[in-house]
């Protein structure tokens, strides 16, 4: 009897750094909703215990699968094979180097991240150092820099841009888009301190909005719009054109409260 269970073929890079990089291929049975992380699992699993990459997870929040997948940076996790043109290719992030198979290094990235000081600073140091409260900050406020909280650290901005491919002195979009996360964020006061670290050289005039950075990225942070709208707003900066909003106050400290005669006491017990 013809077995007719489809199957999808893999082809996936292979490198364990005393040997020359190769190719290797795997078949592997395909069923629907089978992710491409799914497929590594598999092989993994079955096929080939020797195989290597980074996941956590599967949920496409940690941002450790990025793979190039089929010429694409992609999440694992998210990548349906049936929505895949086989065979599936799977490839190392490119613009990071290679440590085994599948598994790029990242930490280049996260000191560009570092460097660009992804934290609120306050010139109240007392006051970040020992919080007396919150400081406020109104939803219109909050919308200027929300989007681009979204990253999680997946390299797939990175591994996209054209730039960061040619040119080593490149932060690069997703360091980028941090610092502007933080530049219009009405708490922070750091624009002095990221000066030089974020919006000097190596900042963002070396932008050649390719926009590939926002074409793959899986949480729609569109790092290539930061990116822009972080020269506009060093342009104005630097010709005084832009009026400097207050930074964020430090919330009044809340008032003892009395009972009012009118609102009932909740009930000791709510649940039987």
């Amino acid at each position: 009897m013809q077995n007719s269970e489809q199957k999808v073929r893999f082809k996936i890079f292979r490198y364990a750094g005393d040997v020359r990089p190769r190719w290797q291929n795997y078949e592997i049975p395909l069923a629907r909703g089978m992710t491409v992380l799914d497929g590594l699992t598999y092989i993994k699993e079955h096929d080939d215990s020797s195989l290597a990459w980074r996941s956590s997870c599967r949920m496409g929040i940690c941002g450790s699968c990025g793979l190039l997948i089929n010429g694409r940076p992609q999440l694992a996790c998210q990548t349906q094979i049936i929505e895949l043109k086989p065979p599936v290719i799977l490839k190392p992030l490119p613009n990071f180097p290679v440590i085994r198979d599948l598994v790029p290094d990242l930490m280049e990235m996260f000191h560009q991240h570092r460097h660009a000081k992804p934290w609120i600073i306050r010139d109240d140091h007392h006051e970040m150092e020992h919080p007396t409260s919150e400081y406020l900050q109104s939803a219109a406020a909050m919308e200027n820099y929300f989007q681009f909280s979204y990253c999680i650290k997946c390299g797939l901005c990175m591994a996209a841009c054209p730039t960061v491919a040619t040119d080593t002195r490149y932060l690069g979009p997703q360091p980028l888009a941090q610092a502007f996360r933080y530049l219009a964020d009405s708490r922070d006061e750091g624009f002095a301190g990221r000066k030089n670290s974020a919006f000097g050289s190596s900042g963002p005039w070396r932008c050649h909005f390719a926009g590939e950075c926002s074409k793959v990225c899986p949480k729609h942070v569109d790092p290539a719009l930061a990116i822009q709208a972080l020269k506009r707003d060093l342009f104005l900066r630097t010709l005084r054109l832009k009026k400097i909003a207050p930074v964020a106050m430090v919330a009044p400290k809340l008032q003892a409260a009395t009972p009012r005669p009118d609102i009932p006491p909740a009930p000791e017990r709510t649940v039987p």
